[in-house]
């Protein structure tokens, strides 16, 4: 059933009317003319082309408009480096996706302030001229009229709910993806951290295996090793240097990715100074976060204001069934200078359609959102249970790994200096090294696996305070 409509057609009163209606025309034109002074300009807006600041120095970071206390309270300074807690606010600052999130949070309170707003009224009037071959004593015909039309007041006040709700949603989703954004920076900081430490270490692995594997070639060439003999060697410092290949192309993946949340350009040199972000939620503060996950962390506030926002609409649709009523008064002069005054009414009967099916279509959505929230919910918390216990047994497997890769280290060291007195032949020295490699490589892993794990924890559960405090000194 179509939105209620109420339609005013007033005349002018007969002795307010002037005898020639003809001057109406140049009212109407002054009444438009000094409706338009108020109106937008339009303004171009050019697309830009050129690249982004060639350095980070360039990028102004506000602290006051970060989203958490921690980084509000924090010194943006570049010169010595960028450490991981100004990544983030760099990340918040200037990260193309969370401009484009702003946008669309503009967007929304345009929507929001379109919402609240009267249909303007108009302003209507029609002239009859007589033809030159009319009768006698024919004079000009008139219709002038001031029309408002009052159905969407019914719905108003639902619509403009909805609209609130639904910038609010956009908001709350701008601020988790800018929590989102600090736990990338925090993430790609640390895998960068660690990924640069595993290249190091293979590096030193590639140039310690550097002049056994000359003199392996010199002997073959000489005739004093044979393939098979010399193939272990050989195997060793290959599969070092394919390590250390992959660990490059991961590391410049890394760093390409941080770049891209940066908004910066790839040729935009990076200085990352400092430890890795670090925290470490015990299992009592994760369990009270969860508890009260839903009243704190953004996305689900959101997801309960979009909820609001379809409730809205959903009343709005259940208002708008009511018959359309249409109320006119018309003041009218003809060709025969005949004055008439008249009352029109004209309902329509909500038989067929009765905006039913609106109605249907906004219920199953609001049902269609009601369940999304309860499954995100479950799914939310299932996600910080595993998380709880993945970090569990990697602070278990830390210790186990740590000892071995210690004791692999020593092992080597004395490995390499036997054989530099020549008390152990080189397959054993390799073996031993080799296994050396791999400890360190699984620990570095490890710790950088943990460090990614509690940084998802922290983020899922929504940044409680105790968390968020434990990074709060810049590193030198």
């Amino acid at each position: 059933m179509g939105i209620p409509k109420y339609r005013l057609s007033i005349g002018r009163h007969p002795a307010r009317m002037p005898k020639h209606p003809v001057h109406a025309p140049c009212l109407l034109a002054g009444f438009s003319t000094a409706l338009l002074v108020g109106c937008a300009i339009y303004h171009p807006l050019p697309l830009d082309t050129q690249p982004g600041p060639h350095k980070v120095a360039d990028i102004t970071v506000p602290a006051a408009s970060m989203p958490t206390p921690e980084l509000r309270a924090y010194t943006f300074d570049p010169a010595n480096g960028l450490d991981v807690t100004e990544v983030a606010m760099l990340a918040v600052a200037n990260d193309p996706q969370l401009k484009v999130e702003r946008d669309k949070a503009g967007v929304a309170h345009a929507q929001a302030y379109a919402a609240g707003l009267l249909p303007d009224p108009q302003l209507s009037y029609e002239h009859d001229r007589p033809a030159a071959d009319s009768p006698q004593g024919t004079t000009t015909a008139y219709t002038a009229g001031l029309s408002f039309d009052l159905g969407n007041l019914i719905t108003r006040s639902a619509r403009v709910k909805s609209a609130r709700a639904g910038a609010q949603e956009v908001d709350l989703n701008l601020l988790w993806s800018e929590w989102q954004a600090i736990a990338q920076a925090r993430t790609l900081f640390d895998r960068v951290y660690y990924q640069r430490q595993r290249v190091d270490r293979l590096e030193r692995e590639r140039a310690a295996l550097a002049p056994m594997q000359a003199a392996i070639t010199r002997a073959l060439h000489s005739g004093d090793l044979t393939y098979e003999i010399a193939g272990a060697g050989l195997s060793a410092a290959a599969d070092a240097a394919n390590q250390l290949g992959d660990a490059q192309r991961q590391l410049h993946q890394s760093e390409h990715d941080l770049h891209g949340l940066l908004g910066l350009d790839a040729a935009v040199p990076l200085h990352l100074t400092g430890a890795p972000f670090a925290v470490d939620p015990e299992q009592g503060e994760v369990q009270l976060a969860l508890a009260d996950m839903a009243r704190r962390r953004p996305d689900l506030l959101a997801l309960q204001a979009g909820y609001r926002a379809q409730d809205e609409k959903l009343r709005a649709a259940i208002l708008a069934q009511f018959p359309a009523i249409t109320v006119g008064f018309v003041k009218a002069r003809d060709n025969g200078n005949i004055s008439s005054n008249g009352l029109s009414i004209s309902l329509s009967l909500p038989l067929f359609d009765g905006n039913r099916g609106n109605i249907a279509i906004e219920r199953a959505t609001r049902q269609q959102l009601h369940d999304e929230y309860s499954a995100r919910l479950l799914t939310d918390r299932n996600d910080v249970q595993q998380l709880m216990q993945d970090l569990q047994s990697d602070h278990a497997l830390h210790a186990t790994l740590a000892t071995h890769a210690a004791q692999l280290a020593v092992a080597r060291d004395a490995a390499e200096t036997n054989y530099a007195a020549g008390r152990l032949d080189w397959p054993t020295y390799l073996a031993i090294r080799a296994n050396s490699l791999a400890a360190d490589s699984a620990l570095l892993t490890l710790e950088q696996d943990t460090r990614e794990t509690a940084i998802a924890l922290d983020a899922l559960v929504g940044n409680w305070p105790d968390a968020a405090s434990t990074h709060t000194g810049k590193s030198s």
